[in-house]
């Protein structure tokens, strides 16, 4: 979202990417939404809060954000428009364990897994948040479909292969065990994903027409 002359309407966030001063603004209030998740979760964030930690006045918040839930939805845009770009160590397997391992680092660090376990808590209280999540995450994995043409073209997985429903498979049982059922989550659990993951993705399972709905039968005569 760009911040604009008190004469101008309120946009959506995200739908406009400033600079400069601007940019730098948006960065405060980001971080200060961040602040205030980690520090009182989502219940306890206030547009006051943000306002005396990002120097920014709560009435320009309001006007440009609309209220805490479009604080968390832009922090959360602004968090999509980073550089990351998916694994490439030359093997889908490889690639798939560097994908879990960075899910298992960040969650394994207390400090860096505070920001992204805040907003998911605050997905679960917010409509809007979850959007935003939502969006965020799809985005994310959409970054992942060069890992999954190199690996079709490796003959590594079926053609039409998902990237977004591969990178799902490795980081589902992770979040899972993360905060659904709260265990511990160590490199076991990281390389039991990755097989599985990797597994489906061989079977065809992630294609547009995975192969025991596609009519094929065995020599025997039977479907897969």
């Amino acid at each position: 979202m760009q911040l604009t002359s008190d004469a101008e309407s309120p946009r959506t966030p995200g739908t406009v990417r400033p600079g400069g001063r601007t940019a730098r603004t948006r960065a405060a209030v980001r971080d200060a939404v961040l602040s205030g998740l980690v520090e009182y979760g989502y219940p306890g964030l206030t547009v006051e809060y943000v306002a005396e930690h990002s120097g920014v006045h709560k009435t320009t918040l309001y006007r440009r954000w609309g209220g805490v839930e479009g604080l968390v939805a832009d922090a959360l845009d602004l968090a999509g428009e980073d550089t990351w770009t998916p694994p490439d160590t030359g093997s889908l397997h490889g690639d798939l364990t560097a994908l879990a391992r960075e899910v298992l680092d960040t969650f394994a660090d207390p400090a860096a897994a505070a920001a992204p376990a805040a907003f998911v808590a605050a997905a679960f209280q917010s409509e809007r948040a979850a959007t935003a999540l939502s969006a965020f995450y799809d985005e994310r994995f959409g970054r992942c479909a060069p890992l999954v043409e190199r690996a079709v073209a490796r003959g590594e997985a079926p053609t039409g292969t998902d990237a977004g429903a591969v990178a799902r498979a490795v980081s589902a049982p992770l979040f899972f065990r993360l905060f659904i059922t709260r265990e511990p989550l160590d490199e076991a659990a990281a390389d039991q994903a990755v097989a599985a993951a990797l597994a489906a993705t061989r079977a065809g399972a992630f294609t547009a027409t995975p192969p025991e709905q596609d009519g094929t039968t065995t020599p025997d005569g039977t479907t897969p």
